[in-house]
């Protein structure tokens, strides 16, 4: 098999990734069938979430109104981040996204520490966005029929609850839509997508109607120190726009469409976010909106004096996490099931049903396990943990194009990062620069989870792993984006 690097690194070239995408052990095949519209909408639904609609409010206590600047912090970490992303789901259009760009670069067992890394991003995600749509589903429930769920079935322990039932709910639900196929789930997710943008866009409307410039002053009440933390915490709110890279192998045009698809969506949700964020602190002062779950409906029952477009706003945001909680949980399970072909992890993560072109098997064990921590983990200690392990991640991405630039010039790029190799290196400084920024208990924590991720890779993934012990997957033909495989392979040392 074709291996590149240091010895014992376990490269895996970028053109052995392409051929042996888009099937699983068996050779039942994913299927093409997502276009440019699909991609956006897909990553509007991945990012447009729990983040603005719930996690507004802790941005606004760490920041007060300079959550603007937080916010505008952690859309530059995007950006530079995003141009990575852009290049290499271009150049390496497989499921494996960052899992796969560490292993074409700094080796299987960073690329093993980079999908441990994804199951925060993508699974611990899922429970926190899980989470506010609970909330979210309580404030509809209430506006619409005056009845509520019991706060012991709506919150998680330490949030005044014992478990969060509606979490579990729409964790099942995603699942089902998820595993009868492809077409259908992003279908929904589009209409979802395009749903959550005009009730994003009608409370900027109501909010701006009400615009007092005084609940902007002071502008930095917690100095520097809590424009970071914002921004630390601003960023869970665009985490999901690498989940495109994901589609790589059900995208009709990958090369062409990914990398498209990423800056559409960085542009249009920074714009957005910024505009929500102003609008909110514009119509109600920073101490009334800091620390109110359901922010953004809270500030339309108070300026329309009516609990109308309140209703509105819950029930975007109701439509808005869970399509999130589709599209990242369709992220995990694409990351697990390239993991899973690789070796890293257990076969049945791999098996794609040849009914439905969907890892049936996959998507009800990601679902299974991420509804425990929806049900039973308050919001905020998962947002905090789930976005340092995606600033590693990324910061990951942004060697990774750094390394691939040298060690394979040749390789086709639809998109180029620009002012390379300034680019990457500034998306490096502002990941950790964010990480800094969440403070010493979740750097121990993250510390912790990558120890534990190094220990499972060591017990498992190592010794199982299918290029280290030279057994070749299927290669399926027609899902190699026109990348064949090396005439010469050379077996792994």
């Amino acid at each position: 098999m074709p291996r590149s690097g240091a010895s014992g690194l376990r490269i895996k070239s970028p053109d052995l990734l392409l051929a042996e995408s888009g099937a699983d052990l068996h050779g039942h095949g994913l299927r093409r069938s997502m276009g440019l519209f699909q991609l956006i909408c897909f990553g509007v639904g991945a990012i447009v979430g729990t983040g603005i609609f719930v996690g507004l409010s802790e941005t606004v206590a760490q920041a007060g109104p300079a959550v603007l600047v937080s916010f505008v912090l952690a859309a530059v970490t995007c950006v530079f981040t995003a141009f990575a992303f852009a290049e290499l789901g271009g150049a390496i259009p497989v499921s494996g996204s960052s899992y796969s760009y560490a292993y074409a670069t700094l080796g299987e067992r960073t690329a093993f520490l980079v999908g441990w890394c994804l199951l925060l991003e993508y699974g611990v995600s899922v429970s926190a966005v899980a989470v506010g749509w609970g909330q979210y589903l309580n404030q509809l429930l209430g506006s619409l029929t005056g009845w509520q769920l019991p706060a012991a079935l709506a919150n998680p322990p330490g949030a005044g609850g014992v478990v969060n039932l509606p979490a579990v709910v729409v964790v099942l639900l995603a699942a089902v839509l998820l595993v009868r196929g492809i077409r259908e789930s992003a279908r929904a997710t589009a209409a979802m997508a395009v749903l959550k943008l005009a009730v994003l866009v009608l409370f900027c409307v109501i909010g701006f109607g009400a615009f007092r410039s005084g609940n902007l002053s002071p502008f930095t009440p917690e100095g520097l120190g809590g424009i970071t933390s914002g921004a630390s915490v601003a960023f869970f709110s665009y985490i999901g726009f690498d989940s495109i890279t994901t589609a790589g192998e059900e995208a009709r045009n990958p090369r062409r469409d990914v990398p498209i698809a990423i800056m559409v969506c960085i542009g249009l949700v920074t714009v957005l976010y910024c505009l929500v964020a102003l609008a909110a602190i514009g119509a109600l002062s920073a101490g009334q909106v800091a620390g109110r779950p359901a922010a953004l409906s809270l500030i339309v029952d108070r300026v329309t004096h009516t609990d109308l477009g309140g209703v509105v706003i819950a029930f975007g945001a109701v439509v808005a996490i869970a399509s999130v909680v589709l599209a990242v949980m369709y992220s995990q399970t694409r990351i697990l099931m390239a993991m899973s072909r690789d070796g890293l992890v257990p076969p049945v993560f791999a098996r794609v049903s040849p009914r439905t072109a969907t890892p049936i098997a996959n998507t009800w064990i990601v679902a299974a396990v991420f509804a425990v921590p929806a049900a039973v983990v308050p919001l905020g200690m998962v947002m905090n943990l789930s976005s340092v392990g995606t600033l590693a991640a990324m910061a990951v991405v942004n060697v990774s194009v750094l390394v691939l630039r040298r060690t394979r010039p040749d390789l086709p790029r639809r998109f180029r990062v620009p002012l390379f190799p300034l680019s990457p290196l500034l998306g490096v400084a502002f990941c950790g620069y964010l990480i800094y920024g969440t403070g010493p208990v979740i750097w121990l924590q993250f510390a912790v989870f990558v120890a534990v991720g190094a220990l499972v890779y060591a017990l498992y993934g190592r010794r199982h792993s299918r290029f280290g012990t030279a057994t070749p997957a299927p290669v399926p033909a027609d899902t190699a984006v026109g990348a064949a495989a090396p005439a010469h392979p050379v077996a792994p040392r």
